[in-house]
């Protein structure tokens, strides 16, 4: 294999899937670098079923091997949200909407809301990722990164919620982290070096 597609636009998490598949010789594309384009709504109620519904759409229509992800944030005293709303928080219903012309903001803005004067900030990143080779097979595997959200956003570096959150065992945000460390206990991280692991053994 020595291309494959990272189904997303997101040019954060496309810049850390490269980082990570940097030495593995494999060229990593995204959707922005295909000539014709489709989408694909995320509507699913899991991570899981979200990744498999893109990389299957995209890797029949596209015909090369592809890898999706589906992420997110689990906030405990939330009961588990943004979960699989993470993207969109600020634009749902649960906890009142938020208004922002900056979708990472708006989402950063709300929770911190929702989490004021609360002493359990206690939080996850989920990572789900799925890889498939049309009309051949399909793995997945996932990742987590447990922490504690911060009382406000701090470090220029990451992007989505990764301002407000503090990783277990350490002082600094995901955003205050240098790449390659957060690379290397990020959720994405995880599931991304389990997913390679499986790959290399059935030696693709």
């Amino acid at each position: 294999m020595d291309k494959l597609l990272v189904a997303t636009t997101n040019k954060g998490k496309l810049k850390e899937f490269r980082e990570i598949f940097k030495d593995f010789g494999i060229q990593v594309l995204s959707l922005d670098d295909m000539a014709e384009k489709i989408s694909v709504e995320e509507d699913r109620e899991t991570f899981l079923e979200n990744a498999v519904k893109k990389v299957k759409i995209y890797g029949d229509f596209y015909k090369m091997p592809v890898v999706a992800e589906d992420a997110g944030l689990q906030v405990e005293v939330l009961g588990g949200y943004p979960g699989v709303y993470s993207a969109r928080f600020y634009n749902i219903e649960f906890g009142g909407r938020e208004e922002g012309e900056n979708p990472d903001k708006a989402n950063i803005k709300k929770l911190l809301r929702l989490l004021e004067g609360e002493k359990n900030r206690k939080a996850r990143f989920v990572s789900v990722v799925v890889f498939y080779k049309p009309e051949d097979f399909g793995l997945w595997a996932e990742g987590y990164c447990e922490g504690q959200i911060t009382q406000k956003p701090r470090g220029e570096k990451g992007f989505g919620y990764d301002p407000v959150f503090i990783p277990e065992g350490y002082t600094k945000t995901m955003a205050e982290l240098e790449p390659e460390e957060k690379n290397r206990i990020s959720h994405r991280g995880k599931a991304v070096r389990k997913l390679v692991k499986m790959l290399k053994k059935i030696e693709i």
